[in-house]
């Protein structure tokens, strides 16, 4: 257990944690004392049906998704609706590597699944606040691989569903990248095993992983336009992967992005119906809209227009971005506004 301010209050904002005591995992394992994060924004209604859950990102929190996703300027309107957003387990701010005490903690924290997101969100919502009904689950990332699990192990309680720039089955092109990842943590000497006793000591492993993310987080033209200067203000290629990417996880933990990279891997709602993709995507019943992003390299649109047609009733709506999968941040403001006017649609469908 070590201490980083990264994910404490004074970096994330305010958020509470529901306690949801001894949590038993996919793996068989149970994970002791498991603590949810969350925040809210806006009233919950006295019958609770303008409720909507927002799912976090591999590496992000939901400091990002209050930021850019929340705010009465968007769809996502706390005026209108009671906002959710939830930290998945072991992101760093729920009850995560770095912050769990012995023995399930550092190297020895255990395997995580989406299924173990889904199963500990959906206790959040029927044990706290009582809501048997989702106006709307969104997420984008493994945040809407969450959402995919959230439509089809309770299709009864999702009433719409926008997953963005991701589908419900991870590719292999995924899990030979996700597995580069991986490796470029482990092969860093400090890492240790995961036993560290700084995340900054494995400085060297975690700017491999920055480097490697850079090659296909970011499209083709997002280099060749060099949008590192033209959208985010950067001098130069190298001050672009100094001051973005690396800046950007430097101060996050190893451990924890090792642990969401395991999830990450391993996202199928296929394996609830014995690896049978379409026959899981038949369960659900939400009225879907899912969002790929035009130059995404990681959940490229194509294949997430495969899943949309093995659910019935979903609509596509792509988002024209060329910053790719990094779009998601929102740092070109047509980003958002196409986001908005999907949500929108699908809120008032």
């Amino acid at each position: 257990m070590i201490e980083n301010v990264f994910y404490q209050a004074e970096t994330q904002g305010h958020f509470e944690y529901y306690a949801l005591g001894d949590l038993r995992l996919e793996s068989g394992e149970t994970l002791r004392d498991a603590k949810l994060a969350y925040r809210t924004f806006g009233t919950l209604n006295a019958d609770k049906t303008n409720a909507i859950l927002v799912t976090t990102w591999f590496s992000g929190t939901g400091k990002i998704m209050e930021d850019v996703y929340v705010g009465e300027d968007h769809a996502l309107d706390p005026n209108k609706y009671f906002i959710i957003v939830v930290d998945q387990l072991g992101s760093g701010v729920s009850t995560s590597p770095q912050n769990n005490p012995a023995p399930q903690t550092m190297g020895k924290f255990p395997k995580l699944s989406i299924g173990d997101d889904v199963q500990a969100q959906h206790r959040l919502l029927t044990e706290l606040f009582k809501i048997s009904k989702l106006v709307l689950i969104v997420g984008g990332s493994m945040g809407g691989q969450q959402v995919y699990e959230w439509a089809v192990t309770y299709p009864d309680m999702v009433e719409r569903a926008a997953p963005i720039a991701a589908t419900a089955r991870i590719s292999l092109h995924q899990k030979v990248f996700v597995q580069a990842l991986e490796e470029a943590i482990k092969s860093d000497p400090a890492w240790q095993n995961g036993w560290y006793s700084c995340g900054l000591e494995v400085r060297e492993g975690m700017d491999r992983l920055a480097k490697i993310v850079a090659t296909l987080g970011w499209s083709h033209e997002f280099y060749q336009e060099k949008r590192w200067a033209s959208v985010l203000g950067m001098s130069s290629l190298d001050d672009f992967i100094n001051g973005v990417m690396k800046a950007y996880f430097e101060p996050m933990d190893p451990n924890v992005l090792l642990c969401e990279m395991h999830k990450w891997q391993r996202a199928d709602v296929g394996r609830h119906t014995d690896g049978n993709l379409a026959e899981a995507l038949a369960r659900i019943t939400a009225k879907t809209c899912v969002m790929p992003i035009s130059h995404d390299l990681f959940f490229p649109p194509d294949e997430c227009e495969q899943d949309c047609k093995l659910i019935a009733g979903a609509t596509v709506r792509v988002i024209e971005t060329k910053e790719g999968h990094m779009g998601l941040n929102g740092f070109e403001p047509n980003y958002m506004a196409q986001v908005d006017s999907h949500l929108k649609d699908l809120l008032n469908a």
